[in-house]
């Protein structure tokens, strides 16, 4: 069984990180477009090293280490696989806060592309909703509200988890809105390769971070995180390469992808409150959703209809 749930994760972790990185690697491909064959060849070559073994591989283990010091770095890296009483002990107090920071960033991302992004519309309200982006911040002002005045008083602490998800968010928001400008500026510029290669790892870093902190949904084993996230990665890279236009075409798994964050988020939430849920639950419902909007992306190819949404007010 434990064999059988370490391949449900990493399938879990390997699709939710593919279909999330959609617009990772569509901007990718117009910037390298732009790009020359040695640049390019040294980006899908060394950068995926970078995003994948410093992103995929040090930030979970990184994160895991700063919230249970007591582990030290090797037991960060294999609590999840040890018989020590002491150090499961020391994960599971610290897990709450863990999936409530995981939670709350989750559910800021929802709601910036449900309320502030540009999307393909399928689900109902989704074209009203994308009308009301400067919304975005009263929303998720009032559930951070909520979710800090309900656990301030039992555990300040989990309550503190809450800002620092929505703190880090804003950051990493702050930083893709930076880069989305300068790629707009360098995409058909003549500008140095060079400087276009840092967007591009710039870029790749801060859409690395929506799916470490999902992958933390799915388990808090870094191999496991690694070798799924990790995969995923690699994909979006040989989507950049060969198959983008294709991808292109199935405009709802994207939709997909941003409902499986939100059902994520949930699970996160009620988990950093004390409600246990199944395992299998965070991985299992990610595929069907993903598999759902994936049909759905075929259907409407078949019939030539692709509605989009208007384009929001704000980003």
């Amino acid at each position: 069984m434990e064999l059988l749930y370490a391949l449900v994760v990493i399938i879990g972790l390997f699709i939710f990180e593919s279909i999330a990185s959609i617009d990772n690697a569509i901007i990718n491909a117009d910037i390298l477009a732009t790009m020359k064959e040695k640049a390019r060849r040294w980006f899908l070559v060394w950068g995926i090293l970078l995003s994948v073994f410093l992103v995929r591989g040090i930030l979970p283990w990184l994160i895991l280490w700063a919230a249970n010091p007591s582990l030290g770095p090797i037991g960060a890296l294999t609590v999840t696989f040890t018989d020590d009483d002491a150090a499961m002990a020391a994960m599971e107090s610290t897990a709450p806060y863990l999936l409530m920071f995981g939670g709350m960033f989750m559910v800021f991302l929802f709601c910036h592309w449900l309320f502030a992004e540009k999307k393909d519309c399928i689900m109902p309200g989704e074209r009203f909703l994308t009308n009301q982006a400067p919304w975005f911040y009263a929303v998720v002002s009032v559930i951070l509200l909520a979710v800090v005045w309900a656990t301030l008083e039992s555990d300040p602490l989990l309550a503190f988890a809450a800002v620092a998800g929505s703190t880090l968010f804003f950051l990493v928001q702050g930083f893709r809105l930076s880069a989305d400008i300068k790629s707009a500026e360098l995409g058909h510029s003549e500008k140095s390769d060079s400087a276009k290669l840092m967007l591009l790892l710039v870029i790749d870093s801060t859409f690395s971070i929506d799916g470490v902190i999902g992958a933390f949904a799915f388990t808090f084993s870094v191999p496991l995180i690694f070798i799924g996230c990790g995969l995923g990665a690699i994909v979006v890279r040989e989507l950049t390469i060969k198959y983008i236009d294709t991808i292109r075409r199935y405009v709802y798994l994207k939709n997909g992808a941003m409902y499986s964050v939100l059902v994520l988020s949930l699970i996160m939430v009620a988990e950093g409150f004390g409600i246990h849920l199944p395992p299998w639950l965070a991985p299992v419902s990610m595929i069907v959703i993903v598999s759902v909007f994936l049909y759905i992306s075929v259907l409407r190819i078949r019939r030539g209809q692709v509605p989009v949404c208007p384009t929001p007010v704000v980003r």
